[in-house]
């Protein structure tokens, strides 16, 4: 790994969940979940090469289904997760960072593109996630979203109930997507479209203005 952010170092308890996670998430994750990544993933210009960002990048399982003429710097706050993804990477250009999507270790305006997949309802502070991928995108840039969101007033009590464990070891899931967005003005919805499991899922593509 070419950098490392030592305020990766923050929230051990999930960092040690997703260590032990590690083994068999693609087992639980790659399959139901690879047609709506592809579908999210087409946001991606195929003719122009640009800097991209994957934050978040887990174990790689977006790498595969990539455009192979950009530039990507891979990010996540796990090793164990960072480890899997190298070699899902090995026919990208890619920098590989140990460091904190809610606290990214770049400077601003570096980037054409962000990738935030199963990342902004996992983090504790999904608006830091936000508002830091709106931070190092560069003017006119894009970020792709994909994940599972509450929708405004939704009451949903028993994925909320759920969320009283699951926000410590693995994920939210009582994020309500357009609160976050009130954080990053900078940032436009170019659209959003359901995913999986009737629209909890969704893709989102953001512009900054």
């Amino acid at each position: 790994m070419k950098k490392t952010n030592q305020r990766y170092l923050a929230n051990p308890l999930l960092r040690c969940s997703y260590s032990l996670i590690a083994p068999l998430y693609d087992l639980v994750i790659e399959w139901p979940m690879r047609d709506a990544r592809l579908r999210s993933l087409r946001t991606l210009p195929t003719d122009t090469a640009a800097s991209v960002l994957l934050s978040g990048a887990g174990t790689g399982l977006d790498l595969p289904l990539l455009p192979t003429l950009h530039r990507y710097t891979a990010l996540d706050f796990n090793a164990a997760m960072l480890a899997r993804a190298r070699t899902r990477g090995t026919n990208l250009h890619i920098d590989w960072v140990l460091g904190d999507s809610m606290a990214l270790p770049f400077a601003a305006a570096q980037f054409d593109y962000v990738v935030l997949h199963l990342i902004v309802a996992v983090v504790p502070h999904p608006e830091k996630c936000l508002r830091e991928a709106a931070r190092v995108l560069k003017p006119g840039g894009t970020i792709i979203l994909f994940d599972k969101f509450l929708r405004p007033q939704q009451r949903a009590w028993l994925r909320r109930a759920f969320n009283l464990l699951t926000r410590h070891v693995a994920t939210r899931m009582d994020v309500v997507f357009e609160e976050v967005l009130c954080a990053t003005p900078e940032l436009q919805v170019v659209s959003d479209a359901p995913m999986l499991a009737r629209g909890w899922f969704r893709g989102i593509v953001l512009r900054k203005n």
